[in-house]
């Protein structure tokens, strides 16, 4: 192939992907994508970091804590302690300390976790229950409003005085209107204000001041949801439910406003768990396959380890036992239960009862004179009668010393 027809085709195929670019060009548009990638690991990891980058924001100190360890250098005056987490595993003692803590001038704030049993009389919750407030379904509520609400209208029937001013504080009926425009929303109407400040609480439970402390509430149309009282010299605010403040609705309402005034003008230490984590939960939250590796294994060993080792004995025939073998086995098995001293000193007893069977009076006599007595009676020598005869040392005896004396006061029954 000549050079010129090799410029030729080069200069087509370069006019080709020329015009292919043009037309790519004219017809390609951008446009902007946007790929989530759902919340950062810190975010997952902590539902409260929203809540707690908003309130270092507004110039508020914010801290973390793990566990209540953290009061023991905590002071009270100018702090608000956030208790979110769960607190399932509190003991009294820790709940003492807490309130003790909120008593020297800190304020705490606080979920109620279970509701009030009436059959019990308490709650479980240590918290509700020192403080009198006790947490109720809001369908159970409704049904005994209703009740009241019909005593109440006959009551009216019957008297015309008219209710008296401490009968129910002014918030409270405000937000319990029924011309309210958000009767979901819990409502908090503060002095000087014309409008209140709405917040989406879970309208599935209502707190109750059984001991009527609380200075402060906010409640929806269904239920009570913040109360707020004095303890010592503290302050305590009790909320049905914190989720207002996680990181998916910390936005909406008023919710981020109603965490920076209720920890304005202190410094803020957010304890999500009231306890931590032993080794087995932790274990079993991380590392769940293997602690099934681990039990199966050990199941495992003990299933091999339980197994029989070598074959099965067989029972052994009866026709192999002869009497030599139940005497000696019997032998054996006094010799090991009774002792050396209880067989000798038993042999010696049967040839004193023989010999006063001989000679009667024999007990009577003294030793040597015994001793003389079985010797005319055995025709055997005075040393084997001293020896068979005399009281038995209390250390154990050598085996052939054993034997030997045995012999020897067999020697003597069997010559009586």
């Amino acid at each position: 192939m000549s050079r010129r027809t090799l410029f030729y085709l080069g200069a087509a195929l370069l006019l080709v992907f020329g015009l292919l670019g043009i037309y790519l060009l004219s017809n390609l548009s951008s446009y902007p994508e946007t790929v989530k990638h759902g919340p950062a690991p810190e975010a997952r990891a902590n539902p409260y970091l929203a809540a707690e980058q908003f309130l270092q924001q507004r110039g508020l100190q914010v801290q973390r804590a793990d566990g209540l360890d953290v009061l023991k250098h905590l002071p009270s005056a100018g702090q608000t302690l956030l208790l979110l987490g769960d607190r399932n595993s509190m003991t009294p003692k820790q709940a003492e300390r807490v309130l003790a803590w909120a008593a020297k001038g800190g304020h705490l704030l606080f979920v109620a976790e279970r509701l009030w049993d009436e059959e019990e009389g308490s709650s479980g919750d240590l918290l509700l229950d020192h403080l009198g407030i006790q947490q109720y379904e809001s369908e159970a509520l409704d049904e005994d409003t209703n009740a009241a609400a019909d005593e109440s209208a006959a009551a009216e029937d019957e008297t015309s005085t008219a209710p008296t001013a401490e009968a129910e504080p002014a918030v409270a009926a405000d937000a319990s209107s029924d011309d309210s425009p958000y009767p979901q929303l819990t409502q908090l109407y503060l002095e000087n204000e014309d409008a209140p400040a709405y917040f989406n609480f879970d309208t599935d439970f209502h707190l109750y001041d059984a001991e009527d402390r609380a200075h402060a509430w906010a409640n929806s149309d269904a239920a009570t949801h913040l109360l707020q009282l004095y303890h010592g010299d503290g302050l305590i605010s009790v909320v049905s439910d914190s989720w207002i403040w996680q990181n998916g609705n910390i936005g909406e309402y008023d919710n981020a406003w109603l965490l920076w005034y209720m920890t304005q003008d202190s410094q803020v230490t957010l304890l999500y768990r009231a306890d931590r984590d032993n080794l087995l939960s932790l274990l079993t939250e991380h590392f769940p396959q293997a602690l099934v590796s681990l039990a199966l294994l050990l199941a495992f060993a003990l299933w091999h380890l339980g197994q029989r080792q070598g074959p099965m004995l067989q029972p052994v025939t009866r026709n192999r036992r002869q009497l030599q073998e139940h005497v000696r086995a019997s032998a054996d098995f006094l010799l090991r239960h009774n002792g050396q001293h209880n067989l000798l000193q038993g042999l010696q007893q049967d040839i004193q009862r023989r010999a006063r069977h001989r000679h009667p009076g024999f007990e009577r006599l003294p030793v040597a004179e015994q001793w003389q007595v079985l010797g005319r009676l055995t025709r055997q020598p005075s040393s084997l009668i001293s020896q068979a005869m005399r009281p038995l040392p209390k250390q154990r005896l050598a085996a052939a010393d054993f034997t030997r004396q045995v012999a020897n006061l067999q020697t003597l029954r069997n010559a009586l």
